[in-house]
């Protein structure tokens, strides 16, 4: 089993739009979308949902008001000010500012004060035309991405593993976060998608530099690369000094934008675009590598 990252050192490269045209041109495989804050795989593979789940992150506190004295020795302690007494002295916690760090367990002598968890996403197991997937969607403002993309990649090998398929495409989240570290960790190969701009260098660089920390191989792929070919050939020089493999360059093809349009990956359809021939090379180029039939 070999697990591919494609991942990128800032959003809008077109990560999404290569890991679904890789999922249809792919066989044998379970995708994961691991972009939990704002996942959007699902938007062009329409995946038929078979399972959902809750996801607890941190947990937060809760006040018995039936236990507590008013003593009010748990608010100056509360350094993320969650803690309120309005005019009917019944004290509450604000869960959205409540980081659950309890310390107002401690301070308070009563016992009035409990941890809970809240739920703060949910997870998927769905049914693509192309193979199970797995994916998730954090609330707005939740911590913990890191252990959710997690969870999300866990249960995608246990799928592989249970349906002895060969290969997990990750679709990761952009920047170089918790969230990305938990994606690429343990990876066979981190694939990075840039654009021929001088932030899209920048960026890249950040990523390829993540992952040599970590001793992850990674390989870069350009896309729109024939709208500044000094840019692209800077960033090809950039890859030959490192030693990192350039997969493929895809040009930009208005092709693209009517598979978008569409809601499908770009090699379906017509699929006669000089992009979708790009990318047609870059998978059977991760084919040779992979040793996937």
């Amino acid at each position: 089993m070999k697990q591919v990252a494609v991942v990128s050192g800032k959003g809008g490269t077109g990560k999404t739009i290569l890991v679904a045209a890789l999922a249809a041109l792919a066989e044998r495989l379970v995708l994961a979308d691991c972009d939990v804050d704002a996942p959007d795989l699902h938007l062009l593979l329409h995946p038929e949902f078979r399972e959902r789940h809750d996801f607890t992150g941190i947990k937060v506190a809760r006040i018995d008001p039936k236990l507590c004295d008013r003593g009010k020795r748990c608010a100056p302690a509360c350094r993320f000010d969650a803690i309120r007494f309005p005019a009917t002295d019944d004290f509450y916690i604000d869960g959205s500012a409540c980081e659950g760090c309890g310390v107002c367990i401690r301070v308070c002598h009563t016992g009035a004060i409990r941890m809970e968890e809240r739920k703060s996403g949910e997870w998927y197991l769905s049914r693509t035309r192309y193979g199970p997937m797995v994916h998730a969607l954090l609330k707005p403002g939740e911590e913990n991405s890191g252990r959710l993309v997690t969870l999300v990649r866990n249960q995608a090998r246990l799928m592989a593993e249970r349906e002895n398929l060969d290969l997990i495409l990750i679709d990761g989240p952009p920047g170089i976060g918790c969230p990305v570290i938990s994606a690429v960790t343990g990876v066979d190969e981190v694939l990075a998608v840039t654009e021929p701009t001088r932030s899209g260098r920048h960026d890249l660089v950040r990523i390829l530099d993540l992952a040599r920390h970590f001793g992850i191989p990674s390989g870069v792929v350009i896309n729109k690369f024939d709208l500044n070919l000094e840019n692209s050939k800077e960033i090809e020089d950039l890859c030959l000094e490192r030693g990192v493999k350039v997969w493929g360059r895809i040009p930009f093809d208005p092709q693209v934008v009517e598979a978008l349009v569409q809601a499908r990956p770009v090699v379906e359809g017509k699929a006669d675009g000089e992009a979708a021939q790009a990318i047609r090379g870059i998978w059977q180029a991760l084919r040779l590598w992979s040793g996937i039939i």
